[in-house]
């Protein structure tokens, strides 16, 4: 398996545990029991840290598709390189510290770690465009 492709897998368990995260902090704060219900009355907004794990997971969702699609794009031309090990690699370590420098509300390194990620997404895209 290649880099780029273990980078994936790792990005894909990231995207379920960020999922879970968010689904049990928005559960303590809302309580269990609208977690139960098919959740039609409207809920305020998310506050602290459910709010930032909710962002966090949202801003994932945004990120991922495109990743996900480079990565699956260059392996099935056969384009592998260091461009793409290193930009996956970036992708999925930003994605990693972006979490935490989010719910702690770490605000210029938290800008700055996600354009690590999405210069690691726009790496692996580039090997597809420019050889």
């Amino acid at each position: 398996m290649t880099i780029e492709l273990r980078m994936l897998a790792f990005s894909i368990a990231l995207g379920f545990v960020q999922l879970l995260l968010q689904a049990h902090s928005a559960s303590l704060q809302r309580g269990y029991r609208y977690t139960m219900t098919p959740r039609d009355e409207p809920k305020p907004p998310l506050t602290g840290i459910a709010g930032r794990l909710e962002r966090a997971f949202r801003n994932f969702l945004e990120t991922f598709p495109m990743f996900a699609a480079a990565v699956l794009a260059a392996h099935a031309a056969g384009i592998h390189s260091s461009r793409t090990e290193l930009g996956a690699q970036l992708y999925f370590w930003g994605r990693i510290a972006f979490v935490p420098m989010l719910v702690l509300g770490v605000p210029l390194v938290r800008s700055l770690v996600w354009n690590v990620a999405s210069i690691g997404m726009l790496l692996v895209w580039s090997a597809l465009v420019i050889r």
